[in-house]
């Protein structure tokens, strides 16, 4: 390692841990990352579940390219049409139930929470928001007060008032959702958790709940959604839709993104009364639009049955350990329990050792997590997966 480049990036770059990686990263493509000095790594947490695609896929890269020849950005978002937004959209709309029609692009997951909850705030005329324990929606103040881990968020207090939180599968605690609850934020697979899943009596329970105090239902799906789950989005696993969907991580192709979609008439209540309900100028930028259409096409040519088989295979080699405590998975989203944080901490070391990368959950610090690329190979599971078996013994 470069010792200057080091020193700089710690004294020059806003760092968020005292303990960061430090890999001097050179390129990337397909499931590997190497570091300036050639050594490849398997990158087994895409970015934190953003490469789903993997890295620098050809047809992101050529629509890249294609409006870069077009133009860059050229107005706020909303004012303008533009083709790479209208293809977005398009795409989107051929893998979405028909009443989540209208989609508002911005620039992260997290801006699309925050916008979520003024829709919700908006179209009910209420003001309570309820979320759940051990949930994650970002690091924004709104976005992180309607987030569980007081530990993260007690620093900064005091958070966004009239906010409350259940506990996930507990059907009592849907009591508490009344006629003054605006919006129920659900992670439709808990991630930060360590991968928690609702359960189908659960779920519907929610659904009907809401329905029933005219409550709008969003599913964060910035991290579970498009394919991480082994189907296009985690609701689809249970047959329940939300009012509200947010999105971010993969969506983009390996560029910034993130959009919050509901029904027509929900979205156009941010347009009026006030207008500008919600505004950004960078939101929707047409090179991240193009990337994010591009993802899509590829999204849909995904046979999932093959994607579960790769999964499949991954979980029994990493079961062979007799450090593994219990994996618990959906698609290619993995927790894997052991025996102490120390040991995480352990396994994650040793294998960036061996070349790969996996990392750790800010609220599960007993489990590490994957989030391979959907598009790695059989081959390539097994390399990695045994690398990361050697590591844990």
């Amino acid at each position: 390692m470069d010792k200057n480049r080091i020193a700089y990036f710690k004294s020059h770059l806003g760092q968020t841990n005292e303990h960061p990686f430090l890999l001097d990263i050179d390129k990337a493509k397909g499931v590997f990352l190497f570091d300036k000095s050639g050594k490849r790594y398997f990158d087994m947490i895409s970015g934190v579940a953003v490469s789903n695609i993997g890295h620098r896929h050809p047809k992101v890269i050529q629509a890249i390219q294609d409006q870069l020849d077009k133009h860059l950005h050229v107005m706020v978002y909303g004012e303008f049409i533009q083709d790479s937004q209208l293809k977005l959209a398009e795409n989107l709309g051929k893998i979405l139930p028909d009443h989540l029609n209208s989609v508002y692009v911005v620039n992260s997951g997290t801006e699309a929470n925050e916008a979520a909850i003024k829709l919700v705030r908006k179209v009910t005329g209420r003001y309570e928001i309820i979320s759940h324990k051990g949930s994650y929606h970002g690091n924004t103040i709104g976005s992180m007060s309607i987030s569980h881990n007081e530990t993260k968020k007690s620093a900064f207090r005091p958070m966004m008032p009239g906010t409350k939180f259940i506990e996930l599968n507990n059907l009592l605690d849907l009591n508490k959702i009344t006629t003054h609850t605006a919006g129920v934020f659900l992670e439709t697979i808990q991630g930060d958790a360590g991968v928690r899943a609702p359960s189908q009596d659960y779920i519907e329970a929610l659904r009907r709940k809401c329905d029933q105090t005219g409550t709008l239902l969003v599913f964060d799906e910035i991290q579970c959604g498009l394919g991480r789950t082994g189907k296009n989005f985690a609701f689809e696993h249970f047959g329940i839709t939300p009012d509200v969907l947010t999105l971010g991580k993969a969506l983009g192709g390996g560029m910034s993104i993130g959009a919050f979609i509901s029904s027509k008439e929900n979205i156009q209540e941010l347009s009026k009364n006030p207008m500008l309900g919600h505004i950004t100028t960078f939101g929707g930028h047409p090179v991240n639009c193009a990337a994010a259409a591009a993802f899509l096409e590829v999204l849909k040519e995904f046979d999932y049955q093959e994607v579960e088989e790769k999964a499949t295979l991954l979980e029994n080699i990493l079961q062979k350990s007799p450090s593994v405590k219990e994996i618990r998975r959906i698609g290619m989203m993995y927790a894997i329990d052991m025996e102490s944080e120390a040991k995480v901490a352990q396994v994650v070391e040793k294998c960036l050792e061996k070349g790969v990368l996996t990392f750790w959950f800010l609220s599960h610090p007993n489990s590490f997590r994957l989030s391979p690329p959907l598009t790695i190979s059989k081959e390539e599971i097994e390399e990695a997966g045994n690398l990361i078996l050697d590591a844990m013994s």
